[in-house]
């Protein structure tokens, strides 16, 4: 018995028209749609149908609608456009955390690299600010980890920016934000994990600052390794934590 494959619905028509209209450079960045007759004449399709996949796409960050002016394509940021991502990853089960962090390494670590030869002197102080903030943090009794963890993704943050790809900056957000749950807990209840972060944080920065992209890149996956292979061992507490 042989299966039939699925017929798209005219919203989606819609959307993989309109996409190729981009591709192609029939439409650019900033572009304003055609008026909604001729578009949908052109597509094939219903106003009601252009208009369903019109709002998919904005949805998506793709287009936007001005009122009173029409429906333009977004600059289509990476950032924009990646961001439904992060929706997706809210969705992941607490158990697979292990594996978000095991992706977000692999992001970050071509992000250092990068970011070594790329790095400007105010980033580089930026980066210097951010751990001394978190010296002065570690040294308070109590030590408020939620402060902590903040600085942590902070200087993450400079790093990816450092790094000059906004795709590529744009997926470590999307996953480093939303692995904070995991991480937090291995900071509170293991002995040693924020002093031990702070100094690989450290060796990162010396890496960056001597402009060594091959050992930014080792620094920074030993750093995230060992969050990666915490969390996997301990998935079962840090799921219920969650």
């Amino acid at each position: 018995m042989t299966t039939r494959e699925p017929r798209a619905s005219q919203s989606d028509l819609v959307v993989e028209g309109i996409k190729r209209m981009i591709i192609e450079g029939v439409l650019a960045a900033g572009s304003r749609l055609p008026v909604e007759k001729d578009l949908a004449a052109q597509l094939g399709v219903s106003r009601g149908s252009l208009r369903e996949g019109v709002r998919a796409l904005v949805i998506t960050g793709v287009l936007e609608t001005r009122q009173g002016d029409g429906t333009y394509v977004t600059a289509l940021d990476p950032g924009i456009l990646l961001s439904p991502i992060g929706f997706l990853v809210d969705l992941h089960r607490p158990e697979t955390v292990a594996d978000l962090q095991a992706v977000r390494r692999v992001l970050e670590t071509e992000a250092v690299g990068r970011a070594a030869m790329r790095v400007t002197e105010e980033e580089l102080d930026r980066a210097e600010q951010i751990l001394a903030s978190m010296e002065l943090l570690l040294r308070a009794e109590p030590i408020d980890h939620e402060a902590v963890m903040d600085a942590d993704i902070t200087f993450h943050r400079v790093i990816a920016a450092a790094s000059r790809n906004t795709t590529l900056e744009a997926l470590i957000e999307a996953l480093a934000s939303r692995t904070v749950r995991g991480r937090l807990w291995r900071a509170i209840n293991a002995e040693g994990a924020e002093l031990a972060t702070h100094q690989e944080h450290r060796a990162i920065l010396d890496a960056l600052r001597k402009r060594d992209p091959d050992a930014a890149r080792l620094r920074m996956g030993v750093h995230l390794l060992a969050v990666e292979q915490f969390l996997s061992t301990h998935q079962g507490s840090v799921a219920l934590a969650q």
